[in-house]
């Protein structure tokens, strides 16, 4: 095993840009939210003027969460039937120079699932299975679309825990609106021309054919990629143009887009803990929320890394050099320190996008990148990444609180068995919805061995990150699966629905019930929760809720494989 101080340094310096960006753009989402000036309020106030104009919407008017969460579902709700028509009928639709089928209506339904979520799991090849209107009208407007609605769920569950005591927590088209002209489309844009100069193409021509070196026509696969990608990546949408996603030199070709891409993995993820403290004026809570995430982080980085550049022990026993570590399924251009870094910033922030095969990786590497994907409580989604880990401090004040014998209380406000009920629900539905789903799939196995790849350890690991994936809004695969057949489609749709929308719909409801309490002043006896203390108590709650829920399972599946190698 060969440890390069260049790939460490490499880490060490992506990860610290992404925390020097991620600070000054918390503090401008919180300036956004809190309805404070910014720099591009001239640019951007008459475009939301003119769009709140056309929408009829009066961006002023007050909401409780109730209507919160009802307009949320409607703007999802809008978009399935339309989502669902276009991919059944892309074959007639325009902008389809190569011709392209329609799908089948299973794996529409569970495309759609999947788009309408932020999820992105992709039971398809992009490049074989999607229109250029197709990923047009859908692919790239739902990559802004579908973050900028749990940007807004995080901003009212922000306003809520500012706020005294009161039922009004702002207007959601208002927050909605925000998410996507002052947050997402300017990043994107920048982006977008960075990449454009690097060599991703943008073009609306069919494939072209080009001869090989040995004389043979191959036909290649092109299309509007450098706007595509920059907000694919930024938005942790994770969806690929093409099959191999950010494996392909069209969609990540030199070393600086496959840089830029793995920081935008994490930076909004990161830029909205601090948005938090920002926000609550409460730095010391991000501070310890953004510590206890880390540590996970590399809790989990360390293995995938050190795995990957040791190598295939059986590859070493028959003679082969193996210096260079586990190459399969990797890109040359980026190496194994670089594809193991992206595999665990990937899925600990629930973005679906892969340089490299998570199928090929050692068992104990893709056991750390199912564990970040099952923890669900690491960075996270856009949005989601808070309102998730905002449960957990939830339930760790309420323990925390009956250790030390007083009543859970935090930001001023007391919990109560509502709050703790709900926080409880969304904390056991993530396994539920993963465990559940595999268990299913395993009972029946005429509909799902045809389907594997891999026989054993390796195949029980590919089915169950399919649906803990599909759970967590990540989207990735381990792509040794026959995915598209009406099991899987049906199955993972369902689990995806489940799983996006119930979480955000608990957060939301805890923070609404929360504000409506009158604001207590803290004690002598108050459980203080912006301090390391509290922080070892929130990452012990993570630890032994995934231990009790989803270790068993890694045992059967990639520790197992692990042990065999061995």
């Amino acid at each position: 095993m060969i440890i390069h101080p260049a790939d460490i340094s490499v880490m060490v310096a992506i990860f610290a840009a992404t925390v020097a960006l991620a600070i000054p753009l918390g503090k401008y989402i919180a300036r956004v939210y809190a309805g404070e000036k910014t720099i591009l309020d001239p640019l951007f106030n008459p475009l939301e003027k003119g769009i709140f104009r056309f929408i009829g919407v009066d961006p002023t008017r007050e909401m409780n969460w109730k209507q919160h969460l009802v307009t949320l579902l409607t703007i999802n709700v809008i978009w399935f039937p339309l989502t669902m028509f276009i991919l059944m009928n892309q074959n007639w639709l325009p902008l389809n120079p190569d011709k392209i089928p329609g799908m089948s209506p299973d794996l529409a339904f569970h495309s759609t699932c999947s788009f309408i979520t932020n999820c992105f799991q992709q039971h398809y090849s992009g490049e074989t299975g999607m229109s250029y209107f197709s990923q047009l009208i859908i692919m790239f407007s739902l990559f802004f679309l579908t973050p900028a609605v749990t940007l807004a769920a995080m901003a009212v569950v922000f306003k809520a825990l500012l706020e005294k005591a009161t039922v009004k927590l702002g207007n959601f088209y208002n927050y909605y609106i925000k998410s996507i002209t002052r947050i997402l489309l300017p990043i994107s844009i920048l982006t977008a021309i960075a990449f454009l100069f690097s060599g991703i193409p943008m073009t609306f021509h069919g494939a072209d054919t080009i001869t090989t070196l040995q004389g043979a026509p191959s036909v290649i696969a092109r299309g509007p990629l450098a706007a595509f990608e920059s907000i694919k990546m930024l938005g942790l949408n994770g969806g690929g143009f093409f099959g191999a996603n950010s494996a392909h030199p069209f969609e990540n070709p030199t070393f600086f887009t496959n840089v830029i891409e793995n920081i935008f993995h994490i930076l909004l993820p990161i830029a909205t803990v601090f948005a938090l403290g920002f926000y609550l004026k409460q730095k010391k809570l991000a501070w310890m929320i953004f510590g206890v995430m880390t540590i996970g982080f590399l809790l989990l980085l360390t293995p995938a890394v050190y795995y990957e550049l040791k190598g295939n022990p059986a590859i070493a026993q028959m003679g082969i050099d193996n210096s260079l570590g586990n190459m399969e399924g990797k890109e040359t251009r980026f190496g194994v320190a670089a594809s193991a870094f992206w595999s665990i910033t990937a899925t600990s922030s629930m973005n679906g996008a892969v340089n490299c095969m998570h199928d090929s990786f050692m068992p104990m590497a893709g056991g750390m990148q199912l564990l970040g994907i099952m923890v669900n409580s690491l960075y996270g989604g856009v949005g989601t990444g808070v309102m998730g880990f905002f449960i957990v401090i939830i339930l760790a004040v309420f323990i925390g609180s009956l250790m030390i014998g007083r009543t859970g209380q935090f930001l001023g406000k007391k919990i109560g068995m509502r709050e703790i009920k709900i926080a409880v629900i969304i904390t056991l539905l993530h396994p539920f919805l993963s465990l559940t789903g595999t268990a299913l799939t395993c009972s029946f196995p005429s509909l799902t061995l045809p389907t594997l790849n891999n026989p054993g350890s390796h195949g029980f690991s590919e089915m169950i990150y399919e649906y803990t994936s599909a759970s967590s809004a990540d989207g990735s695969g381990f792509e040794g699966l026959g995915d598209n057949t009406p099991w899987w489609n049906i199955s993972c749709g369902i689990v995806i629905l489940f799983g996006r929308f119930l979480p955000i719909i608990g957060a939301v409801a805890i923070a609404g019930l929360l504000a409506e309490k009158q604001h207590l002043a803290d004690s002598a006896g108050t459980l203080k929760t912006d301090n390391p203390v509290f922080g070892l108590m929130v990452f012990s709650l993570i630890f032994i809720i995934a231990a009790l829920a989803f270790f068993p399972a890694l045992t059967v599946g990639p520790f197992a494989e692990h042990f065999s190698l061995h």
